[in-house]
């Protein structure tokens, strides 16, 4: 008899309370994934679209890998990759190392990327080695690596005297090593 009184007094037209909505009472602890764009923000507050796997390394002294930058028949600029680990290339400048001004290029187009990565021989012999790869980090026009188009968000490895392409740029990128003395 208290009960019911106690349930009047609440609600003046005497009608049951209304059953909570399942759908509000259950918490929902599904990732949104805005810690991780948090942790891989740029100072400038730009959500970088790539980051460096665990076998990432700098390429020792000795392979003094070069990106040889031509438009046509002219070198337009030569750039030493030995003093990163990692290049970003796209158009935006705030957070990418080497600039991509054509229009039809991406924010963040593709990464260069140096690997430690170790083979081993017919002979078991293990070779451990610091290559460099090149991956599109889905980019709207595609890159090449001469002529054949790299697959989105996959590493190709590079090879001495590779010809990289990006978007529709007429600008060729050439990858070296410099020739022994």
């Amino acid at each position: 008899m208290a009960a019911s009184s106690f349930a009047s007094a609440l609600d003046p037209t005497g009608a049951p309370p209304p059953e909570p909505d399942a759908a509000k009472a259950q918490a929902n602890f599904s990732t949104t994934g805005l810690l991780a764009a948090e942790s891989n923000t740029a100072a400038s507050g730009v959500v970088l679209k790539y980051h460096e796997p665990p076998e990432a390394r700098k390429p020792p002294a000795r392979d003094a890998w070069r990106l040889y930058v031509f438009k046509g028949a002219d070198l337009l600029e030569t750039v030493e990759l030995q003093a990163r680990s990692v290049w970003l290339l796209g158009r935006e400048r705030s957070v990418v190392d080497m600039p991509l001004d054509h229009p039809s290029c991406s924010k963040q187009h593709a990464a260069l990327q140096f690997r430690f990565v170790s083979k081993k021989s017919e002979f078991g012999d293990v070779d451990g080695r610091v290559r460099p790869y090149i991956i599109d980090l889905d980019s709207a026009n595609g890159t090449s690596v001469n002529g054949e188009a790299v697959p989105g968000r996959r590493y190709v490895e590079l090879r001495d005297k590779d010809l990289l392409r990006f978007g529709s740029s007429t600008r060729e990128y050439v990858v070296m090593l410099p020739p022994p003395p």
